[in-house]
């Protein structure tokens, strides 16, 4: 057995990919609906609904009880995982993009202001007052998509039990 036909031939390591990856398809459509622009990064990108981390890792912890039993250590490590990152989604991950957003902002006003400053002393050494542009002065921007509300989480979780609970267990 090749190692390709050995890593699609596990039930367990399947129902996290599919979780993920449908958990990733529905982001970029809910992108989509109401922009009607296909935002590609939403394929691989993290943050938004439905979490695709919770997706995966519950998929894998209930894949796992399915294909062990609730009572084996797999599942009870695949569960602490599953805690963890979930955890881990709606904590340091969202507040770090919330801190992002306020960085963002800061840079922007920051860079705002020096321009400004720079256009009125351009001006008064000309000897006249110039009006001020404030339009396109942003410059490369922090990612603040990140982390997941708890609505998300939930619904990606939702999604990877549902897939396990679904795909068949060979």
């Amino acid at each position: 057995m090749g190692p390709l036909q050995t890593l699609t031939s596990n039930y367990i390591l399947n129902v996290g990919v599919l979780s993920w990856f449908i958990a990733q398809v529905l982001k970029t459509l809910l992108v989509f609906i109401p922009t009607r622009k296909i935002v590609w990064e939403r394929m691989v990108g993290s943050g938004g609904m439905p979490s695709s981390h919770s997706a995966l890792v519950c998929g894998v912890a209930m894949a796992t009880a399915k294909k062990l039993g609730y009572a084996s250590p797999e599942f009870a490590l695949a569960l602490a995982l599953a805690g963890i990152v979930m955890y881990d989604a709606m904590g340091v991950r969202r507040a770090a993009g919330e801190q992002a957003k306020v960085l963002n902002r800061m840079v922007i006003d920051f860079r705002m202001m020096l321009q400004m400053l720079k256009e009125e002393m351009d001006a008064l050494a000309r000897g006249e007052s110039a009006p001020v542009d404030l339009e396109n002065r942003t410059g490369k921007v922090l990612k603040e998509f990140l982390g997941h509300t708890p609505l998300e989480v939930l619904c990606g979780a939702a999604l990877g039990i549902l897939i396990a609970v679904l795909m068949p267990a060979f």
